[in-house]
């Protein structure tokens, strides 16, 4: 069976598209800095694809007998959208993720304050327990019977 010439363009298209986008669009090249840094930009990539076609048979060439090559009109198309969202530095003070918009990074923003947001609630639920355990204790001493008296 031939290919139908709609899977040519089809063809196609994909590989080019797939000739443009690689690993290295996502994360980017590496570029060093002047003072030996090394920034690593990331990108967000969103690509489409559409193709379609007919065939076309003219009214005189009604002839069911006979297998004529219909003409075949079709198109194809893509696109592609590269959007910078952040740089990976990475110095001598560490690694460091900026991101270039700021709604990017709550979830990261979550992670990095967590382990504050349990030590204060535990700090919390520790102060907590010891002004229960001294009120206790005053208690205590409010129900013993006094051991001397004052004359």
């Amino acid at each position: 069976m031939e290919d139908h010439p709609i899977q040519g363009l089809m063809t196609t298209a994909m590989e080019n598209l797939k000739d443009m986008v690689e690993a290295n669009t996502i994360i980017g090249n590496p570029v060093q800095s002047p003072d030996g840094s090394i920034i690593i930009p990331v990108s967000k990539v969103g690509f489409g694809f559409a193709a379609g076609g007919s065939e076309f048979q003219s009214t005189s060439n009604l002839s069911s007998d006979s297998e004529a090559t219909l003409p075949f009109g079709g198109g194809s198309g893509g696109g592609v959208s590269i959007t910078p969202v952040a740089f990976l530095i990475a110095s001598n003070q560490g690694i460091k993720m900026v991101h270039l918009d700021e709604q990017t990074h709550i979830y990261e923003k979550m992670l990095h304050f967590a382990p504050q947001v349990v030590e204060k609630v535990q700090e919390i639920i520790q102060s907590a327990d010891k002004k229960q355990s001294s009120k206790k204790d005053t208690e205590k001493k409010d129900k013993q019977a006094p051991t001397q008296y004052d004359v």
